[in-house]
Formats: structure tokens, C-alpha cells, sequence
């Protein structure tokens, strides 16, 4: 009709800034109604994200005809909302991921999340290439089960890592079984690539697993701290004291913590772990030596987290007579995982710094 033409003239000369806009409002959407991963509305809204994309995978060359010539209309329809849809669903990832990671410890699979994210926008064209398409589907379905089994089971581990690996590979087997009745002979042409990167992705994931470079979602670290003191009040919250660097805390790697010779240093975490996922975490406790240039571990400390709580389960430990310098303490699973590092340096002084309180 000629009363839309303007506005599809609008839309063909600005597409991309308004592809570019309306892939900035989906992730903005993401990260303000994405909250917990053992919630029933994120992991609904993700499943559908899941199932779409199968089936506009599907539509984009079914719509095909015989001559493998594109229906132009249709096609780009199709492509387009696909695109929406990876983007959609990735934004998702790397939101729950990251709010799950040390940055510096699992920023290989967050930057990997980035940058699958950002080559959606820019790599719109490859989308018409089936074993692409599949091959991003498949890492879409692995993301989510690696995170949505463990909320299932109420278990975390290798095992269960390991399980949820299978049963990506399944359903990614039976919906190639299921694109392969529609497509016969162009299917076959993919065949083997779409072999090769399917198993490149499982081997690349697994490899972040193992090496620990892939966030421990579904437990994501909500506050943590390295206190002067910790007391526990009637209400049930933690009475913390510190220094309060200002800003210039924030541009420190390792931030001065001023201590009395004998006094305890507290180091202090809040962990989310979705109800019904009840684990015991570890606050491992290094020294850098500055002789052999490596983190010795002074001392691991055993803690339970009780899962379910919206501002994570809070718990501490401390250690007395820490030595001058710097010092992490890895906030880890039992498997090894990190959930968060506290860094700081110990100065000795003789008497302690100006406090300022809150409550955790």
C-alpha cells in the first residue's frame, strides 16, 4: 500500500541502525528482566528463544525452491527474525554468565558469548549458511543445559556437566534428523562440515570446563568483601567494618588493607545457588611469593551455602597474622570452579585505619 511506502523506504535506508537499535533494546530487555536462573519465567523465555530458532532454521530452507533459488520476501523475513532470535538468546547468555564469573578468571567463554553477540549484527549474511546456523544453534541448546540440568537435578559437577553435553548432542542429533526430511540433498553437502564444527564446539566447551574458564552458573558470587570485623545481629545480617578507599579503591588491583599485627583479616562472600542446591564452597586463602614468583596456599577453608536465597547465601572465614603482601583468597567450588576472587595487600600498621560500618 502507498500510505506504508514511506516508511518502508525509511526502514531500507536506515536498516541497520535500526537492526544495530533494536538488537541494543533486546540485550537491555535481557539484562533487566533476567534475574535468576531457577526462575520459571527466565528459563520459559529462553526455551522459547530455543525453540524459534529451530524452527525459522527450518522455514529459511524449506522456503527454498527445488532450483535452490531464495524466495526473496519470505528469506529475508525469516533471516532477519533469526537474527533477532541468536541475538536474543545470546545477550541472554552472556548476562547470566557473566553476573556468574570472575571476569578475570572465565573471560575466554565470556568473550566468546561477546563476540558471538556482536557477530550477529555484522555477520547477518551468513546466516543463509546452513552449518553456521546449526552449528550457533548447538552452542545456543549447550549454554542453556549446562546451567538448566544442575537447577533440574539439583546437582552440580563434571558429571553433571558432562551429562548435559549428551543431551545437547541428542537434541541437536534429532533436530538435523528432522531438517534432514525437508532438505535432503542440500543437507547432504553440509554433512561433514556440520560434523566437524559440531564436534569443534563440544571439544571447545569442554576444554573451558576442565581448564575452569567457564563460569560456575547456575551459582553466581551476589557481594564479597575483605573486612576488619563481622558480627552477626539479631536480625540475622553481618555488622562489617572496613576502610573506605573511595574511588581510589576501585583503581587498585590489589587494594591496601591496613591491618594490626595479630588482628583478623575477614574475607567475606554472599553466593547464589538456585533452591534446593545446597554446596559446600571453599575460600582458599594464597600468598604471592615474590622469590619463586608464584600463589602458595596458606590455608582452604570448608563452607556450606544453602541455596535459594534471592541476595545469595552469606558465610565467612578469616585467617590472624597474614605476612606483608599481596594476598587472594579464590572463592571456589569443591570441582575447582571459581566464583569470585577477593585480591588485596596487607600493610602492617600499628594502629587500625578509620572504619567505616554497613550491614550484609
Amino acid at each position: 500500500m502507498l500510505i506504508f511506502q514511506p516508511f518502508a523506504n525509511f526502514y531500507k535506508k536506515y536498516e541497520h541502525r535500526i537492526s544495530s537499535f533494536s538488537l541494543f533494546l533486546g540485550f537491555a530487555f535481557d539484562a533487566f528482566t533476567l534475574k535468576r536462573v531457577d526462575q520459571l519465567f527466565e528459563n520459559i523465555l529462553i526455551a522459547l528463544y530455543l525453540v524459534l530458532i529451530g524452527v525459522f532454521i527450518i522455514l529459511i530452507h524449506t522456503t527454498e525452491n527445488k532450483l535452490g533459488e531464495e524466495s526473496p520476501k519470505a528469506h529475508f523475513w525469516y533471516v532477519n527474525i533469526l537474527q533477532f532470535l541468536f541475538g536474543g538468546v545470546f545477550s541472554a547468555y552472556l548476562i547470566l554468565y557473566f553476573r556468574s564469573a570472575d571476569i578475570w578468571v572465565t573471560w575466554p567463554f565470556i568473550i566468546l558469548l561477546a563476540i558471538i553477540f556482536i557477530a550477529n549484527e555484522f555477520l547477518k549474511q551468513h546466516y543463509v549458511k546452513l552449518s553456521i546456523q546449526i552449528t550457533l544453534y548447538f552452542l545456543a541448546i549447550y549454554s542453556f543445559l549446562i546451567f538448566f540440568i544442575p537447577v533440574v537435578l539439583h546437582k552440580i559437577g563434571p558429571s553433571i556437566f558432562l551429562f548435559s553435553g549428551l543431551v545437547s548432542i541428542i537434541l541437536i542429533y534429532l533436530f538435523i534428523k528432522a531438517l534432514f526430511y525437508f532438505i535432503k540433498d542440500r543437507f547432504s553437502k553440509s554433512e561433514r562440515l556440520l560434523q566437524s564444527l559440531i564436534t569443534l564446539v563440544f571439544i571447545l566447551v569442554n576444554f573451558l570446563y576442565f581448564t575452569n574458564l567457564i563460569p560456575p552458573i547456575p551459582l553466581s558470587l551476589k557481594d564479597a568483601g575483605v573486612f576488619h570485623s563481622i558480627q552477626k545481629n539479631k536480625e540475622g545480617n553481618y555488622y562489617v567494618t572496613f576502610e573506605d578507599l573511595g574511588f581510589r579503591g576501585y583503581l587498585q588491583f590489589y587494594p591496601d588493607f591496613k591491618a594490626v599485627t595479630g588482628s583478623p583479616i575477614y574475607a567475606f562472600s554472599a553466593i547464589f545457588s538456585p533452591k534446593y542446591l545446597n554446596i559446600a564452597i571453599l575460600h582458599e586463602w594464597q600468598q604471592w611469593s615474590e622469590e619463586k614468583k608464584e600463589w602458595n596456599t596458606e590455608r582452604v577453608i570448608n563452607l556450606s551455602v544453602v541455596g535459594g536465597r534471592d541476595g545469595g547465601f552469606r558465610t565467612y572465614s578469616s585467617r590472624f597474622n597474614l605476612e606483608e603482601g599481596k594476598w587472594r583468597v579464590n572463592i571456589k567450588t569443591e570441582e575447582g570452579q571459581i566464583v569470585g576472587r577477593l585480591r588485596f595487600r596487607v600493610v602492617l600498621v600499628d594502629e587500625k585505619p578509620e572504619l567505616t560500618a554497613a550491614v550484609k
